[in-house]
């Protein structure tokens, strides 16, 4: 939910990458109404899902969703109608556990939650291809693998922009969000690390709370 606050509020075509069931793609749609999605995923069973939450949250009409691997050839991602220097926003939420994890038993599920820094490399070279000119990419991923997306990413966009959340304040930053815009110059920014949780219990901080409820966007 969190990503799909993050989109730009005037993007007007979004590509999810690795959509899952769809939400960060209709998170965004729900609060953009101007805003068209292609949502992407590899396994099928999960596509059928995303079909579903599509129509039963009344997005279907301004959505697609496809059968497609994004580390695939772009001419593979083409026929399939995903098109090329097109989104005004491309976001993903790339599998986090690398090679050390416990590798899932199901294919479905353990697709879903790895990946090597050569297939990361794969992913942000998509976003690449996909995103318009001046358009925006983001990505959530573990803080861990913030030196492998950095180095992949400044090869092909500026403008990086990097948000550190941790679960409280006073704690390692846990997860990150990285923005970058195709053919910016902007230089690096490092965002203020914001805490998900109030210090004490397990309620958000206010700024989450709003989006988890729908009520608010995520700003940079």
């Amino acid at each position: 939910m969190i990503l799909g606050a993050a989109v730009n509020p005037a993007s007007t075509r979004l590509l999810d990458m690795g959509a899952g069931v769809g939400v960060a793609g209709m998170v965004a749609m729900a609060d953009l109404p101007q805003l068209k999605a292609d949502l992407v995923e590899i396994d099928e069973e999960t596509l059928g899902i995303t079909h579903i939450n599509l129509r039963d949250n009344a997005l279907a009409d301004r959505a697609r969703a496809f059968l497609v691997d994004v580390t695939a050839k772009g001419s593979e991602r083409a026929a399939a109608g995903v098109e090329a220097d097109a989104y005004t926003s491309v976001i993903a939420n790339p599998p986090y556990f690398g090679s050390n994890g416990t590798i899932s038993p199901k294919a479905g599920r353990a697709t879903a939650r790895h990946m090597d820094a050569a297939e990361l490399a794969l992913w942000v070279r998509a976003a690449a291809m996909h995103a318009a000119p001046g358009g925006e990419i983001i990505f959530v991923h573990v803080a861990q693998v913030l030196p492998q997306l950095l180095a992949a990413l400044d090869a092909r966009f500026g403008g990086l922009t990097v948000l550190p959340l941790s679960p409280r304040r006073g704690m390692d930053c846990s997860r990150i969000l990285v923005r970058a815009i195709k053919g910016s110059k902007a230089p690096f920014r490092m965002l203020a690390t914001r805490p998900l949780h109030e210090d004490v219990g397990q309620a958000f901080m206010p700024e989450f709370q709003a989006i988890f409820r729908g009520t608010g966007r995520l700003h940079w």
